[in-house]
């Protein structure tokens, strides 16, 4: 699925396929975080191999309020165990299937807010 980029941030989403989700500067494979000013290729497969230990390299990039986790074709959801230890370092998240994730990234990022995707 293509996007129309509505403004010139470089970590905007472009389109994302399958198994690789375009930038405006590159091209990663899934799994990745991205950031307003920060993307990186990750090892986090499966929704449950998420937690405080994971979370904190990708997080620490960058100051973030909300981590939206791209599910795939279908949503799936975080534990309530998961949720209270990513809440504890201050992050808020919301978990979608990946193309919402990757639209409500960008409506997100071009409103500059402090806002952080994982596409699985």
């Amino acid at each position: 699925m293509e996007f129309n980029q509505q403004d010139n941030n470089n970590n905007s989403v472009i389109s994302i396929e399958n198994d690789a989700v375009q930038l405006s500067y590159a091209r990663l494979k899934t799994p990745c975080f991205i950031s307003k000013s920060f993307s990186i290729e990750t090892n986090i497969h499966q929704l449950d191999e998420i937690n405080k230990l994971s979370l904190f390299p990708l997080i620490s990039q960058d100051d973030i309020d909300l981590l939206i986790i791209g599910t795939g074709t279908m949503p799936k959801f975080l534990s309530g165990k998961q949720l209270v230890e990513i809440q504890q370092m201050g992050v808020n998240t919301e978990c979608m299937n990946s193309e919402s994730a990757c639209r409500s990234f960008n409506l997100l990022l071009s409103d500059v807010r402090n806002i952080g995707l994982l596409l699985l």
